[in-house]
């Protein structure tokens, strides 16, 4: 992984005592409330309903062991005991006490990490495929590029105050495992009829209160002027993008209100002008690439690994390592070594939390099977990626006891859940409580995998941190008179061949939420064809069948709801 310089540890280390002094002056009354507010949220830090929450930037989701053991302390020296992983692979603390917040940022530096851009109106976390470098279907790493974008992106003097936030998601397989299309730039490495690996280039794509998949903006950029051409495409945002309305201020709403061929156009005549009057060259020369290449070079793999016996034996005999590996491991590209998810969706615990002494635990693990490194995923959960197969059932077991081997992966209580009502003062209904809910009430794991494969997304409210627009299930808490219902769509997906969830009727009280997925799964058993997905049979049977099932006789009083809910399964 990335190792820092002298230069990227001076920008952090300068930046800690820069932050000490403005809060410690906050706190002294000599800067005011709104002053203070573009200084936190510059540091990563929010105010939410109990108390500030510190956002502490994963860059592409990759965490060294070292560093996970930081994270751990952090939680039981500064917070509750736990933190939360998020969608942009950050983490984040909801407990910590502002006079301590410097104090955790110097932390926070000795082992090369910041909260530097994760909040404010610039370039986010820079997030990219979570199996980046040991997947099958990979066409190239693409973390060297999303570090090249990182340092070119981490205190641009130019875009240090956007109109609004901008997120960029690489990806280098087939499969797009970082929701690059409802990104605000998604960036594609993929090989040409030429044979040349380059990228495609969307741009426009984001969720929220209005959610839009993003468009192609160039079919085929060459590696060299990848950052000359973000250039372009942020100074054309940052030209023209709203100012007079934060709901309006995305660059998705810029390009649909100019039209892909028209934004096109505008980036198009940027580039070339900085490409022929710019008096620093941001071309990207061999040389650079292969600089930053070099930090992420391939492991020294144990080639006897295949022959490891213990593996199958353990298969036959321990049923539950055997769901285990099933489904929550992976195949990896390298004969002999599986990729490892590690759940973080017990029932007991909200999607995406973890406790400080589990981060320890997947910290020592790290370093005894995994070369010392963990991934964050896009899904709020983690991932040891380099294990050895005579290694999983020992992962396993350590995993088992404390609470994160929960064969869930990819079912419907592998939720994306946003902390809601419980944590968020813009939220309009509890999300963790539903999470609850539906892991209360859909508790047969053999029931979880005859469904198959199913995305379900909670966000408590419209600013959709939950991604509820591109969930399979996508469940948006609504505000009604001051009672908390839950608005439903169908059909959403975040990978290839992105799409938006339709709405499928009339929201619902929050603790009908459960019995509302129990009716709209019996649809989907009823009218699927053998093999097919949840996702597959709506797009083929579409929303009516659905619909007309979940609102026919469906009480919507959640205090009628009786017995065993989950029975029938």
């Amino acid at each position: 992984m990335y190792i820092y310089d002298e230069h990227d540890q001076k920008i952090v280390d300068e930046r800690v005592s820069q932050f000490r002094d403005q809060t410690q002056r906050y706190l002294a009354g000599k800067i005011g409330e709104e002053e203070f507010r573009s200084l936190r949220l510059m540091n990563g830090l929010y105010v939410q309903t109990h108390a500030p929450m510190l956002r502490v930037a994963i860059p592409y989701g990759l965490i060294s062991s070292t560093q996970m053991h930081m994270l751990s302390h952090i939680a039981t020296k500064y917070d509750k005991g736990y933190a939360h992983f998020t969608t942009r692979q950050n983490i984040q603390y909801n407990w910590p006490v502002l006079e301590t917040v410097p104090d955790i940022l110097q932390e926070l530096a000795t082992v090369q990490m910041h909260a530097i851009q994760t909040s404010g109106n610039c370039m986010r976390n820079v997030t990219s495929d979570h199996l980046a470098g040991v997947a099958v279907d990979e066409i190239e790493d693409p973390r060297p590029y999303c570090e090249i974008i990182r340092q070119w992106s981490t205190l641009h003097p130019e875009f240090a105050y956007l109109p609004r936030k901008f997120k960029f998601a690489v990806t280098g397989a087939t499969k797009d495992r970082a929701a690059s299309e409802i990104h605000d730039v998604g960036l594609h490495l993929f090989k040409n009829s030429a044979g040349e690996v380059g990228f495609e280039v969307l741009v426009g794509g984001g969720l929220g209160r209005t959610p839009i998949i993003g468009k192609v903006l160039r079919e085929f950029l060459p590696k060299k002027d990848l950052l000359s051409y973000l250039e372009a495409v942020l100074r054309v945002y940052n030209r023209m993008g709203r100012r007079d309305n934060m709901y309006k201020a995305r660059i998705k709403i810029l390009v649909h209100s100019l039209g892909i061929d028209k934004f096109r156009e505008l980036v198009e005549a940027e580039w070339n002008a900085i490409l022929q009057t710019s008096s620093v060259s941001l071309e990207l020369d061999e040389q650079e690439i292969s600089r930053v290449k070099a930090f992420f070079t391939p492991h020294s793999y144990d080639k006897t690994a295949i022959n490891d016996v213990s593996f199958n034996e353990n298969m036959r005999e321990f049923s539950a390592f055997k769901a285990w590996v099933t489904h929550n491991t992976k195949a990896h590209k390298i004969p002999g070594y599986r990729i490892v998810f590690v759940s973080l969706k017990s029932p007991s615990n909200p999607p995406g939390d973890i406790t400080d002494k589990q981060m320890t635990v997947i910290a020592e693990l790290a370093e005894k099977y995994s070369f010392a490194e963990i991934r964050s995923t896009h899904d709020q959960n983690l991932v040891l990626a380099e294990v050895k197969q005579g290694d999983l059932f020992s992962v396993w077991r350590q995993l088992k006891v404390n609470g994160m081997a929960m064969p869930n992966i990819g079912t419907l209580t592998d939720m994306i859940c946003c902390p809601g009502l419980d944590f968020c003062a813009l939220a309009n209904a509890r999300a963790i409580t539903v999470a609850e809910q539906i892991n209360e009430r859909f508790d047969n794991m053999d029931y979880l995998y005859d469904l198959g494969e199913l995305q379900v997304k909670v966000s408590g409210c419209m600013n959709a941190c939950g991604h509820h627009h591109v969930g399979h299930i996508g469940l948006l808490g609504v505000d009604k008179k001051g009672a908390e219902w839950y608005q439903i769509t169908l059909g959403g997906s975040a990978e290839n061949n992105a799409s938006l969830g339709e709405v499928i009727g009339r929201s619902i009280p929050i603790d009908d939420v459960a019995e509302a997925i129990e009716k709209i799964l019996m649809v989907y058993i009823e009218e699927r064809n053998e093999g097919e997905i949840f996702l597959e049979t709506y797009r083929r049977i579409g929303k009516q069948p659905f619909k007309e099932y979940l609102y026919s006789d469906f009480n919507v009083s959640s205090q009628s709801v009786k017995g065993n809910a989950h029975a029938n399964h």
